[in-house]
């Protein structure tokens, strides 16, 4: 076996934390030869191998040959059997809507430079030590993007070009050593004096922002992680010249590394497999789509008419949906507590629309309808994630939709290899709210792509300080953006956009009542959405 040979296969193991012996790599150059691998195509062959072997039950660190037999004899099946299984692929089997409470959850292991997974019960309650938990696993898994980035990863640059690299700093190190630069990362947060400081697992230390111009891109909260570079004073600070938002982590480079990981509890796929799934949908359902609608205030008196527009329009074209979202908030208003006037028209309203959508049969027996709570709805808890809506008030729905989902906030769909996240929640208003540090003079178009780039580089829905925005911590990995969704809905009363940002596509439907009605259409063979309005008639 070649020296660069064998350096690419230990690469790509090395990757997946497990160490090769002589006979493993042995074992894995004879396939090479064998199926006469190309040297470019080396690294990618080997990862398709990896990734299955660490799918297997009974891996060690250390890699078993046994093992990796057993890996090899299977992916050479698969060849075998897709013609079969194209065949008996059905969308329906591959369409499924994940709750929040349903996720495993999955804690960053510093020991091991990975993820485990917990197996104790999850509660609502949560405990201090989860708090704390959920909190590590943000900075963690922020961190280990940041230190693959190439502009921090050593390994990936000459060594004449190392003088280069940026090197990350812990606020422990700061320590004796004023008039020194640094780059730090970590939360920013405020001390018990009210002075902005950045915290990580080490310590804080207070932020002066005197000789700061502006700061980067993105939206800086409470509770946001960022990367700051300045000098360290004798007075204990740190006088900032930059700040910025951490670089975010592509869905595919994530997948490549943590592919085996089940995150969404629906099973793990290969690479290989998300690719043929990918392929898939683009030959074989180019026609398919999804509908997301927010603000669906079901005791407004356009709505249902509004609905009922959308539906016939469906009919007349031939353009049934496979899935209808419907998000809240379903009223306009809160609910009073114990008024029980209230509560029965909000109860009634929610009859309307089941009689309303199983007057569509061609519609009801081929579209899954979701609906997905907002911050006015009656649920369980008030807390993120959110429940579903209670099960008394929608029972007329249960009854006459067959293919109802009631899901949490936030939700996933999961469709073939797309993972699709819907977050209720008026995000922009609460982001601005509790800045710290944004470019001046930002128009609205800049708005928007700030925030989609603070949401997706803080891989989190709710960057925020839990005294802003309170979290169940068991479950504040479903609030989680890592991997990298292929598109996420962030349904919000601002202004309706989408935009697409390291490979994610991120849209915001709407209100769906306005001077129009507007909803967004998704296409997955494209992963693309599309704005739609209606106009309303004179007599709605």
């Amino acid at each position: 076996m070649s020296d660069d040979r064998q350096r690419r296969i230990l690469k790509v193991f090395r990757k997946f934390s497990y160490s090769l012996g002589p006979e493993a790599s042995a074992y894995l150059d004879e396939i090479l030869d064998h199926h006469e691998i190309a040297d470019e195509d080396i690294e990618s062959t080997i990862e398709i191998i990896a990734l299955e072997y660490s799918k297997q039950e009974d891996v060690d660190m250390k890699v078993s040959v046994e093992v990796l037999k057993r890996v090899y004899d299977a992916i050479q099946g698969q060849d075998q059997r897709v013609n079969v299984e194209k065949e008996l692929i059905d969308p329906e089997s591959h369409l499924f809507v994940i709750n929040a409470f349903e996720m495993p959850l999955w804690h960053w292991s510093q020991e091991s430079g990975t993820f485990t997974k917990v197996t104790t019960p999850l509660t609502i309650s949560g405990s201090p030590e989860s708090r704390i938990l959920a909190m590590r696993d943000r900075l963690h898994i922020i961190k280990q993007c940041v230190l693959r980035n190439e502009h921090f990863a050593p390994s990936t640059l000459p060594s004449r070009d190392r003088e280069r690299l940026v090197t990350l700093k812990s606020t422990k190190q700061l320590l004796g050593r004023a008039g020194d630069r640094f780059l730090l990362l970590g939360m920013l947060t405020h001390n018990k004096e009210g002075k902005l400081c950045i915290e990580d697992s080490d310590g804080s230390v207070e932020l002066d922002f005197s000789k700061l111009d502006e700061p980067g891109d993105g939206l800086f909260t409470e509770g946001c992680f960022a990367l700051v570079e300045g000098e360290y004073t004798e007075e204990a600070k740190l006088e900032i010249v930059a700040i910025g938002q951490p670089p975010c982590e592509s869905r595919d480079t994530s997948r490549s590394i943590y592919g085996h990981i089940d995150f969404l509890g629906k099973g793990a796929t290969s690479l290989l497999e998300d690719s043929a799934f990918s392929a898939r949908i683009r030959e074989e359902l180019p026609d398919l789509h999804f509908f997301f609608l927010s603000d669906v205030w079901l005791d407004h008196p356009q709505t249902l008419p509004g609905l009922q527009k959308m539906f016939d329009n469906c009919i007349e074209n031939s353009f049934i949906p496979r899935l209808i979202v419907l998000c809240g908030n379903f009223t306009r208003r809160s609910i009073s507590h114990g008024n029980s006037h209230d509560v029965q028209a909000y109860q009634e309203n929610f009859e309307a629309l089941a009689d309303l959508i199983s007057s569509y049969p061609l519609i009801t027996r081929s579209t899954h309808f979701v609906f997905v709570p907002g911050p006015l709805d009656v649920t369980a808890n008030g807390t993120l994630p959110r429940s579903h809506l209670l099960s008394t008030l929608v029972t007329r729905l249960q009854a006459r939709v067959p293919k109802v989902h009631f899901a949490t906030n936030p939700c996933r769909i999961k469709f073939f290899d797309q993972e699709i996240v819907i977050f209720r929640e008026d995000t922009m208003s609460r982001m601005l709210r509790n800045i710290v540090g944004v470019k001046p003079d930002v128009g609205s178009d800049d708005l928007k792509r700030y925030l989609v780039q603070t949401i997706l580089d803080q891989a989190h829905l709710s960057p925020l300080t839990v005294n802003i925005q309170p979290t169940l911590s068991d479950y504040d990995h479903a609030l989680r953006l890592y991997p990298l969704p292929t598109a996420l809905v962030l349904a919000d009363k601002y202004d309706r956009y989408k935009i697409t940002y390291t490979g994610c596509h991120v849209f915001n439907p709407g209100s769906f009542i306005g001077n129009s009605f507007v909803f967004s259409t998704y296409k997955p063979a494209e992963a693309n959405s599309e704005e739609c309005v209606l106009d309303m008639d004179s007599e709605d």
